[in-house]
C-alpha cells in the first residue's frame, strides 16, 4: 500500500511501535485518502492530490509549448520558408509565450507549493483546501479555453504580450484578443487564490515550535513568491479587464482619439510582467537552497542573508516595470532611473549566488543528478544576468529592443533560472511521489542533449540579434547573415526537444521500474523526509515538534516517532481531517484547524466562473451576469457549509497542550485570508486609480470635452452612505462580542441598508451626470471607479445580510465572531475605497477645469 509506514531505517521502530504506525496509518488513509469515486474525483481537496494534478497538468502544457517552439524553429531554420504563413505563425509564437508563461510556469510554481508547503511545514494541510480545488479547476478550464481556439484556428495572435493597439478591435477584429484576455484572467483567478493559500498558509500552518526564524528556506521563498502574487497579477488582470471592455462596449482606455494612450497597456503589463520573472526565478532559487545544502553536506551559508535579500529582491522588482520601455518616448530622467533600479536588482541575486558557491566551498559536493541540474543552473542563469546587465544600460538597449537578442536573454534568465532547477527538484523529490530511486537511467545523457541544445539555440541567437533580426518576423530573404545562426539554432533547438523527451522517458520509466529507495535518500535534515516514502496521504500520523531549522539532523529518529504517534494531534480528530496552527512569528501551538473533505462546491462555483467567461466571450450578456450571480451564490453556500452552532470544547493536542477549534479563535485563517484579499484588492484598486492619473496627465485629448455635471447634494449623501456602511459593521461585531446578538443583528440591518444606498447613488451618478461611457476615456475611467465602487458595496450589501441569517441559523457567538470581524474589514474598506471614487468623481472637474 502507497505511503505504508515501514520500519523506519530498518531498526529504529520496534514490533509494538510499529504495529501502532500501522493502526494509525489505517485509521487516517481513509479519512484524507480521495474515494475512488466520480465525487471523490471532482471533489478532492487534499493538498497532495491538488498538487500533482497542477503538477501534471503543467508539465503537458510545456511539452505542447515545446511543440509550439519547434514549430517556430522549422519556419525559422531557412530563409523564405512556407512551412507556416503569416497568420499561423502569430497564432504559434503567440500561444507558445502565452503556455509556457501562464500555463506552465506559474501554474508549475503554485502546484509545487501545494503539495510541498505542508510537508516541509510539518502540517497535514493547507489553510484553506477547498481554494486550492478551485483554483485547479479555474487553471484548467482557463487552459483549455486557450488551447481549443489552438485548434479551431483562432488563437490570440498578438503576441503573448498583447501590445495595443495591436490587440485593439480596429487590428485583432476577430475573437481571438478576446479568447486571450478571458481565458487568461480565468487562469489569473487561480493564481490570486494559491497567493493568498500560500500566504496564509506559511504564517499559521507550522509545526509547533517553527519559529519564523527556524523555518526553512524553501518556506520563505514561496512566501515572498506568493506576496509577489498577490500584488504583481492584479495590474494584469485590471488591463485584461479595461481592454476586453473596451473590445466588447468600445470603453476607449487605450484609444488616443478618444483621450486613451495605448501605453497605459504596457505599464499595466509590466507592472505585472517583470515581477513576474522573479515569480518564477524566486521558488526555484528556492529549490536550489534546499538541494544544494544536502549534496555539499552542510548548512546553508548565510541564512540571514538570503532572507533579506530575496525580500529585497522583491521590493526592487516592482520598480523595474519601465525597463522593458526605453524605447517608448519616456523622460530621459526616468530613464536614468529605472536603468539604475535595473542594475540595483543584480545585487540581491548576487548574494544569493555567492552564499551558494560559498556553501559549496566549504562542503564536500557530490556529484548527484540533481547537482547537475544546479550546476547547468549557475552556467545558464549568470550568463542571462550578464545579458541582463547589457540590456539595463539604455543605449544599449536601444540598439537590440525588439531583436532576438532579447529573446535570447529572456530565454537564459527564464529556462535557466526556472527549468533547470525544476528539473533538479523533479530528481530530488521524485522519492516523494514514487517511492523508488531517480537518479538512474538516462538521467545524465537527458540533461547533456538540453544544456547542449538549449546553448546551441540561444547562445547562437545573441549573435542573431545583434545582426539585427526582429522579433517576431516569420520569414526572412538570403543575404541579411540570419541564414546560418537561424539554421544552427534550430538544430539546437531539436537537439533540446529530443533531450527533454527523454527526461519524460527517463522519469517515467525510473517511477515504475527503479528498486524501491531507503527512507530519506538523501540523508536530507527537513520534514519532508520525516515521512514514510513515497509520502502517505495525510503527511504525518502525528504533528512534529521542531526546535531548529534541521530537526532530523537534530533528532534521527523523529521519523519514527511521528509515525508511532509521538507528537501533536496524534491519528484522526473524531473522524474529521485537522492540522495545528501556530503564533505567526514564534510558532508557538495556537489552535486547531478543521480540515474539509471532499466536497463538489469548489467545482460547481469554478463551473459558474467559467460558464460566465464564455458567455461572455460569447457574447451572451445577460447569460454571463446570471452566471456571475451563481457564483455569489456558490460562494454563500460555501461559506454557510462552515463553522460550528455552538462554542467548541477545546482539544487535547497532546504534548501537554490543549487548543480552541479555529472557529472560536480570532486569529483563525479565514481572517489571514480577508487580510490578504483586502491586499490584493486594495492593489486592483490602486491600479485603476494609476491609470485613471496616468491618462489625465500623459494621454491626448485631456481635459475632457464634457465633465460630469456638479452635484454636490449627491456627493456628500453617497459619503454619508459609505460612513454608514463602514461604521455599522464594526458596530455589529462589537456588539456581537459583548453578547448582545440583538443590537449586533440590528447594526447588520443598518449596514445592508447603508451599502445598499451608497450603490443607489453611484449608480445614479451614472445614469444621470456621467457622460456616455464611450465618448471618452475620462467618462470610461469615471465608469469603471464606479463599477468597482457598486459591486463592493453590493457585496457588502450581500454580507450584511449572510452574516445576520449566519447569526440566527447559530454559527455566530461572542467566541464564534469570524464571520463579523471579516464583514468589518470588508465593510471599512469598501467605504474607504467608495470615499476615494467619490473624491476621483466630484474633484476630478474642479480640478480640470481650474
Amino acid at each position: 500500500m502507497a505511503g505504508l509506514p515501514p520500519r523506519l531505517d530498518g531498526n529504529r521502530m520496534n514490533d509494538t511501535a510499529h504495529k501502532r504506525a500501522l493502526a494509525l496509518h489505517h485509521e487516517m488513509e481513509p479519512l484524507y485518502g480521495q474515494p475512488k469515486t466520480w465525487f471523490g474525483f471532482l471533489g478532492a481537496t487534499n493538498h497532495t492530490v491538488i498538487g500533482i494534478r497542477f503538477m501534471v497538468t503543467a508539465i503537458a502544457f510545456f511539452f505542447i509549448g515545446g511543440v509550439l517552439a519547434m514549430l517556430i524553429r522549422a519556419q525559422l531554420a531557412g530563409p523564405d520558408t512556407q512551412f507556416l504563413d503569416a497568420a499561423n505563425y502569430a497564432q504559434v509564437f503567440t500561444m507558445h509565450g502565452t503556455v509556457m508563461m501562464f500555463l506552465f510556469a506559474i501554474p508549475l510554481i503554485e502546484g509545487f507549493a501545494l503539495y510541498m508547503l505542508p510537508k516541509v511545514l510539518g502540517a497535514r494541510d493547507l489553510a484553506f483546501p477547498r481554494l486550492s480545488a478551485f483554483g485547479y479547476w479555474c487553471y484548467l478550464a482557463g487552459g483549455l479555453i486557450l488551447l481549443a481556439a489552438l485548434v479551431l484556428g483562432i488563437a490570440p495572435d498578438s503576441g503573448w504580450f498583447m501590445y495595443t493597439p495591436l490587440s485593439s478591435k480596429p487590428f485583432s477584429s476577430g475573437i481571438n484578443s478576446d479568447i486571450w484576455l478571458v481565458g487568461i484572467t480565468v487562469v489569473e483567478v487561480s493564481a490570486v487564490c494559491a497567493a493568498i493559500e500560500f500566504m496564509a498558509t506559511v504564517l499559521k500552518v507550522r509545526a509547533g515550535g517553527m519559529a519564523l526564524s527556524k523555518m526553512p528556506l524553501l518556506a520563505w521563498y514561496l512566501w515572498i513568491t506568493a506576496a509577489m502574487m498577490l500584488v504583481g497579477f492584479p495590474p494584469l488582470i485590471l488591463g485584461s479587464i479595461l481592454l476586453e471592455a473596451e473590445r466588447a462596449f468600445g470603453l476607449p482606455f487605450f484609444d488616443s482619439a478618444r483621450g486613451g494612450d495605448p501605453l497605459l497597456w504596457q505599464h499595466l503589463f509590466w507592472l505585472f510582467g517583470h515581477p513576474e520573472v522573479y515569480i518564477i526565478f524566486l521558488p526555484a532559487a528556492g529549490v536550489i537552497s534546499t538541494i544544494l545544502p544536502v549534496f555539499a553536506g552542510r548548512p546553508i551559508v548565510g541564512y540571514r542573508w538570503i532572507v533579506a535579500a530575496l525580500i529585497a529582491q522583491a521590493f526592487l522588482s516592482f520598480g523595474l516595470w519601465v525597463h522593458h520601455m526605453f524605447t517608448t518616448g519616456i523622460p530621459h530622467l526616468s530613464l536614468a532611473f529605472f536603468s539604475a533600479a535595473s542594475l540595483l536588482v543584480v545585487v540581491p541575486t548576487a548574494i544569493q549566488i555567492f552564499a551558494w558557491l560559498t556553501t559549496l566551498l566549504k562542503g564536500r559536493p557530490k556529484m548527484t543528478l540533481p547537482m547537475l541540474w544546479i550546476y547547468g543552473f549557475f552556467f545558464v542563469f549568470v550568463s542571462g544576468g550578464l545579458t541582463g546587465v547589457m540590456v539595463a544600460v539604455v543605449p544599449f538597449d536601444w540598439q537590440v529592443h525588439d531583436t532576438h537578442f532579447v529573446v535570447a536573454h529572456l530565454h537564459y534568465v527564464l529556462v535557466g533560472g526556472f527549468v533547470f532547477p525544476v528539473m533538479a527538484g523533479i530528481y530530488y523529490w521524485g522519492p516523494q511521489l514514487s517511492g523508488r530511486r531517480t537518479d538512474q537511467g538516462l538521467g545524465r545523457l537527458a540533461f547533456w542533449l538540453v544544456f547542449i541544445g538549449f546553448n546551441l539555440t540561444f547562445l547562437v541567437m545573441h549573435w542573431t540579434g545583434l545582426l539585427g533580426m526582429p522579433r517576431r518576423v516569420f520569414t526572412y530573404e538570403t543575404g541579411l547573415g540570419w541564414d546560418w545562426p537561424n539554421l544552427v539554432s534550430s538544430f539546437g533547438g531539436f537537439v533540446m526537444a529530443i533531450g527533454f523527451a527523454m527526461t519524460l522517458v527517463d522519469i517515467l520509466v525510473q517511477w515504475r521500474f527503479a528498486p524501491h529507495t531507503p527512507h530519506n535518500p538523501w540523508k536530507a535534515d527537513t520534514l519532508e523526509w520525516a515521512m514514510p516514502t513515497p509520502a502517505p496521504t495525510y503527511n504525518f500520523a502525528s504533528l512534529p515538534k521542531v526546535g531548529s531549522r534541521h530537526p532530523l539532523h537534530d533528532d534521527p529518529d523523529l521519523s519514527a516517532r511521528l509515525a508511532g504517534g509521538t507528537g501533536y494531534l496524534p491519528g484522526a480528530l473524531g473522524g474529521r481531517r485537522a492540522t495545528m496552527a501556530v503564533d505567526s512569528v514564534t510558532g508557538a501551538p495556537e489552535h486547531v484547524i478543521i480540515l474539509p473533505g471532499p466536497t463538489l462546491i469548489p467545482f460547481w462555483t469554478a463551473l459558474a466562473l467559467v460558464g460566465a467567461a464564455i458567455c461572455f466571450l460569447a457574447g451572451f450578456y445577460w447569460g454571463a451576469g446570471l452566471l456571475g450571480l451563481a457564483v455569489i451564490g456558490c460562494g454563500c453556500w460555501w461559506l454557510w457549509r462552515s463553522g460550528d452552532t455552538a462554542d467548541p470544547d477545546s482539544v487535547d493536542c497532546r504534548e501537554g497542550t490543549r487548543l480552541p477549534p479555529h472557529h472560536a479563535h480570532p486569529q483563525a485563517p479565514g481572517w489571514w485570508g480577508m487580510v490578504f484579499t483586502l491586499v490584493f484588492d486594495a492593489t486592483l484598486f490602486i491600479s485603476l486609480l494609476f491609470g485613471y492619473l496616468f491618462l489625465w496627465v500623459i494621454a491626448p485629448g485631456w481635459p475632457p470635452p464634457a465633465f460630469i455635471d456638479a452635484a454636490p447634494g449627491l456627493a456628500i449623501a453617497t459619503l454619508a452612505a459609505l460612513a454608514m456602511a463602514g461604521l455599522a459593521p464594526l458596530a455589529a461585531h462589537r456588539s456581537n462580542l459583548r453578547g448582545d446578538a440583538a443590537r449586533s443583528a440590528r447594526w447588520l440591518v443598518v449596514s445592508a441598508s447603508a451599502n445598499a444606498l451608497a450603490c443607489i447613488a453611484f449608480a445614479a451618478t451614472l445614469a444621470f451626470l456621467t457622460p456616455p461611457a464611450a465618448s471618452h476615456a475620462y467618462a470610461a475611467c469615471i465608469w469603471a471607479l464606479a463599477l468597482y465602487a457598486i459591486l463592493h458595496n453590493g457585496l457588502a450589501a450581500i454580507g450584511s445580510a449572510f452574516v445576520l441569517a449566519r447569526g440566527r441559523a447559530g454559527f455566530v457567538s461572542a467566541r464564534r465572531s469570524l464571520d463579523p470581524r471579516n464583514l468589518a474589514a470588508f465593510s471599512g474598506y469598501s467605504a474607504l475605497v467608495g470615499a476615494v471614487t467619490v473624491a476621483a468623481i466630484h474633484l476630478g472637474p474642479v480640478l480640470g477645469t481650474g
